[in-house]
C-alpha cells in the first residue's frame, strides 16, 4: 500500500520583509521529496497603475514598500524619462545616486544586525526567542548604541539631501526637486565620516564574530550553482544607479546588454502555487527548478553584484572584494555569502558617499530640465538592495500609463530561493527527524537573499490563486477552492 506524503510547514518565515511559508514534503521513509517557498500575500501594483499619469509614477510606486521606496522611486523616474525622451542634468543624477546610497546604508545595517545577523551572532540552533536583535545586544552590549546611532545618522543624511527618506518625492521627471545647499553639504560630510567609520567597524565585527565559526555552513547550506546578473559601469565596476546589465554564467563567462533590452534576454514564467513570477534566462530555453539541472536560473543582489563586477571604485571595499574572491572564488555560489557580500557593499556605499560629498559639482544648481508627456516606452533599471529592479512603462500620447511591468529583485531570485531551500531541507532532514534548529537553518537560506515580498507579488492572469479551507465544528475541513482559484 502506498503511504501518503507527509508535510512539514514552516509558517511564517521570520525576519524577512513580507509573509511566506515553507512546505517540505516527505516520502514514506521520511526523506525530503520536495520543498517550496509559498508567498502568501498579494499586492498587484502593475494593474492599478494603468491609466495614471506617468509623471505621478515615481511617487505612486514608492508605496509598493516602505523598505525599498528609493529603489522604486528611482527606477520609476528613470522609466518615465526614457518614455518621454529626456536625460536629467548630471548634478541631478549625482544627487539621486547620493541619496540612494544613503538609503542603502540604512537598509544594510537593518539586515545585518536585525535579520540575518542573529543567526550567526547568537547561534543558528538557539531557541527562537534568543535569535533576535535584543539578544544580540545582550551578547554584544557595546554595539547597541552604535547600531542605533549609525542608522539615525544615515536617516538624517538622506533627509539632508532629499528632504524625505520614506516614500521619497525628491526625484522628479527631468531631474531633482532641489539643489544641495552648502550648509547641508557640510553637515552631511560630518555624518558621512561617522557612518564610514561604523561601516569599517561592521566589516571587522562581521569577519571576527559572524563568519569564521560557521564557515562550513556558509560554504554548504543551500548550495546550488546558478548564473548571476547585475549592473556594471562602463569600466565594469560596481554601480547601483546606472550602467549595463552583465549576466555571468556559473562558469564565469559573461554577456552584457542595455537595460532597455531586458525582455530579449529575460523571460517570466508563472507557477500556480506562487504569487511571485519566475524569471529565467531565455537563451537557456526555459526554466528548471531541479538543483541538479538549474536551467535558466540566475540570481541578483549583493552576491550577484560582487560576482559580476570586475572591481569596486572605493579602496576599502575593493580590498575586501579581493579578499572575498581569494577565499571563495569567482563566481562564489553559496547563498549564505549574500551576508558577506552585503557588508562589502555597506562599506562601498559609505566610502562612496564621502567621495561624492567631496566633489564641488554636487552643489550645482542645474538640477532639472523641462519634460513634455508623449507616447512611448521607457525602461528604468537600478540595483535595489536586494538586486536588479526593472520598471517598464508604456505611455499613450497624453502621457498616461497603458502598460506596466515590474521585474523586482526578489522575483529574479525566486527560482534560486526555492532551489536552495530544497537543497537545505534535503541535507538537514533525514528519516523524518527534525528540530527547531534544523528548521531555522532552512529559513537562514531565505534570509540570506533578504527577500522583499511586498515588492514581488503580482496578480496572475486575472485570477487570484486562493485555497479556502472551512473547518467545521467537528474538526473536519472542507476545501472550497483549489490553488488555481477554481470553485
Amino acid at each position: 500500500m502506498e503511504i501518503a506524503l507527509k508535510e512539514l510547514v514552516l509558517q511564517p518565515a521570520t525576519r524577512i520583509e513580507g509573509h511566506a511559508k515553507v512546505i517540505v514534503r516527505l516520502d514514506d521513509k521520511g526523506e525530503v521529496e520536495d520543498a517550496r517557498v509559498h508567498i502568501i500575500e498579494l499586492r498587484g501594483f502593475e494593474r492599478f497603475c494603468v491609466g495614471r499619469r506617468a509623471e505621478d509614477m515615481p511617487w505612486i510606486t514608492t508605496r509598493i514598500c516602505g523598505v525599498c521606496p528609493w529603489a522604486h522611486h528611482l527606477a520609476s523616474v528613470k522609466a518615465v524619462e526614457a518614455a518621454f525622451g529626456v536625460r536629467p542634468p548630471e548634478a541631478a543624477v549625482e544627487l539621486r545616486h547620493l541619496a540612494y546610497l544613503c538609503d542603502k546604508i540604512v537598509d544594510y545595517i537593518l539586515h545585518f544586525y536585525f535579520m540575518a545577523g542573529p543567526d550567526f551572532l547568537v547561534g543558528p540552533t538557539k531557541k527562537y526567542e534568543e535569535r533576535n536583535i535584543f539578544n544580540v545586544i545582550t551578547v554584544f552590549p557595546e554595539i547597541a548604541s552604535r547600531i542605533v546611532r549609525a542608522r539615525s545618522q544615515a536617516h538624517m543624511l538622506t533627509e539632508l539631501i532629499a528632504g524625505k527618506r520614506i516614500h521619497p518625492v525628491a526625484a522628479v521627471p527631468g531631474g531633482f526637486s532641489k539643489p544641495l545647499k552648502v550648509d547641508d553639504k557640510d553637515k552631511a560630510k560630518e555624518l558621512a565620516v561617522a557612518i564610514r567609520d561604523f561601516a569599517i567597524f561592521t566589516m571587522d565585527f562581521a569577519k571576527k564574530n559572524m563568519f569564521p565559526q560557521y564557515i562550513d555552513q556558509v560554504k554548504e547550506l543551500g548550495l546550488v550553482r546558478t548564473a548571476f546578473l547585475g549592473l556594471v559601469d562602463s569600466d565594469g565596476r560596481l554601480n547601483h544607479y546606472d550602467g549595463r546589465i552583465r549576466y555571468m554564467r556559473a562558469d564565469g563567462s559573461t554577456v552584457e546588454f542595455d537595460p532597455a533590452e531586458y525582455s530579449t534576454y529575460i523571460g517570466e514564467q508563472v507557477k500556480d502555487w506562487s504569487y511571485v513570477k519566475f524569471p529565467y534566462w531565455r537563451q537557456d530555453g526555459g526554466l528548471s527548478l531541479d538543483p541538479a539541472l538549474p536551467k535558466g536560473v540566475y540570481r541578483v543582489g549583493p552576491l550577484a553584484r560582487v560576482n559580476c563586477c570586475d572591481a569596486i571604485s572605493t579602496p576599502l571595499a575593493q580590498s575586501e572584494l579581493k579578499e572575498f574572491r581569494r577565499l571563495f572564488g569567482r563566481p562564489a555560489q553559496p547563498p549564505l555569502l549574500y551576508n558577506y557580500a552585503r557588508i562589502i557593499e555597506l562599506l562601498y556605499a559609505a566610502e562612496r558617499v564621502c567621495q561624492m560629498l567631496a566633489d564641488p559639482g554636487i552643489l550645482s544648481t542645474e538640477v532639472k530640465k523641462a519634460v513634455s508627456p508623449r507616447e512611448g516606452r521607457g525602461v528604468g533599471v537600478v540595483e535595489a538592495s536586494r538586486g536588479t529592479l526593472i520598471h517598464d512603462y508604456t505611455t499613450d500620447a497624453e502621457g498616461l500609463i497603458k502598460k506596466v511591468n515590474l521585474v523586482v529583485a526578489t522575483t529574479h531570485n525566486n527560482a534560486a530561493i526555492n532551489m536552495s531551500v530544497k537543497q537545505a531541507a534535503t541535507s538537514l532532514i533525514k528519516h523524518g527527524k527534525y528540530n527547531e534548529g534544523l528548521l531555522n537553518q532552512i529559513e537562514m537560506v531565505i534570509r540570506a537573499h533578504d527577500p522583499c515580498l511586498s515588492c514581488a507579488t503580482h496578480l496572475l492572469n486575472g485570477r487570484i490563486a486562493l485555497q479556502l479551507d472551512i473547518m467545521k465544528s467537528d474538526g473536519s475541513v472542507r476545501t472550497m477552492c483549489n490553488s488555481r482559484g477554481e470553485i
